[in-house]
């Protein structure tokens, strides 16, 4: 039974047991997945074998004048493959233009895979968004609340972004099965019109919430993670973009709240901090919130 190691973006890494392995399978989502310098590796090495295979062809069958060995007639196979003739070398046999002919043939396939796999990796639609470093849980406006922060990189404005809220934990059922659950946050506010830099998600601690009563404790005991998942469209492409981003139950930062980024200046206009945009800051404790220190 085959196993391995398997780790999606966020995650800790997982042992799955009985699973194939995908990369040979789905050759197209790994090339939109991997990184562009194991893409333009991959490419550049099937362009070379691929040329090295037809000068291989030529020096076997012979018939390319001007070509005085495996070397020569590896860069006239470039050269054919490039469509770029500088006419020194040519086929004077029928054997070497049939395997100009096959050469041909194959860089019309090749030249079509690489330009719509490098396409279709430079239109892929990213977010630039960050996420605070740290959630927090604090008083606000008397009630204890979990807070996100979230910034838009872009200059562009995010439209009708859409955030949501999961909870998981492990839970037994009354038969003694351990389930992973999830569960929907209900927030304070879950859209906003135009996302430009800035947007604090609230979620109030009351007795309506999942969260009433938890304690960092029962938070860490219960293997609680919280997945933030964030979709708007991007003014400036029109397309619609996507980011998402996990905390562990020991990330959040109890009595306190994130720093705030907008400040008065002197002559009255506004200053907006980004170097502040990770940091948190200690609240007060109160009888119903205890947490005073982070």
């Amino acid at each position: 039974m085959a196993s391995f190691w398997s780790r999606a973006p966020g995650q800790e890494e997982i042992e799955v047991v009985g699973g194939r392995r995908g990369v040979g399978r789905d050759l197209y989502h790994f090339f939109l997945r991997a990184p562009w310098w194991i893409d333009l590796g991959v490419l550049s090495t099937v362009f070379v074998c691929a040329n090295l295979l037809f000068a291989l062809g030529y020096h076997v069958v012979g018939g390319v004048f001007g070509a005085h060995g495996f070397v020569d007639e590896f860069f006239y196979s470039v050269e054919t493959m490039g469509t770029i003739g500088y006419g020194e070398m040519y086929p004077t046999t029928r054997a070497a233009h049939a395997l100009v002919t096959l050469e041909a043939l194959a860089q019309i396939f090749l030249l079509a895979v690489t330009t719509g796999l490098v396409f279709a990796k430079f239109s892929i639609p990213r977010a630039r968004v960050q996420f605070s470093k740290y959630p927090t849980i604090g008083p606000y406006d008397g009630v204890p609340t979990l807070q996100f922060r979230i910034g838009n990189e872009r200059d562009s404005r995010l439209l009708e972004a859409v955030i949501r809220v999961v909870v998981l934990r492990t839970e037994k059922t009354k038969e003694g099965v351990t389930l992973y659950r999830m569960y929907d946050l209900t927030l304070e506010r879950d859209r906003s019109p135009a996302l430009s830099r800035s947007w604090t998600v609230l979620h109030k601690i009351d007795r309506t919430s999942l969260l009433w009563g938890a304690t960092p404790e029962s938070l860490e005991r219960d293997e609680a993670e919280f997945v933030l998942t964030l979709s708007g469209t991007d003014e400036l492409s029109v397309q619609q973009l996507h980011a998402q981003q996990r905390y562990e139950a020991k990330e959040i930062r109890w009595g306190a709240r994130h720093a705030d980024m907008l400040s008065e200046r002197p002559d009255g206009k506004l200053r907006l901090d980004l170097t502040q945009f990770h940091e948190v800051v200690p609240t007060e404790p109160t009888d119903e919130f205890p947490y005073g220190t982070i």
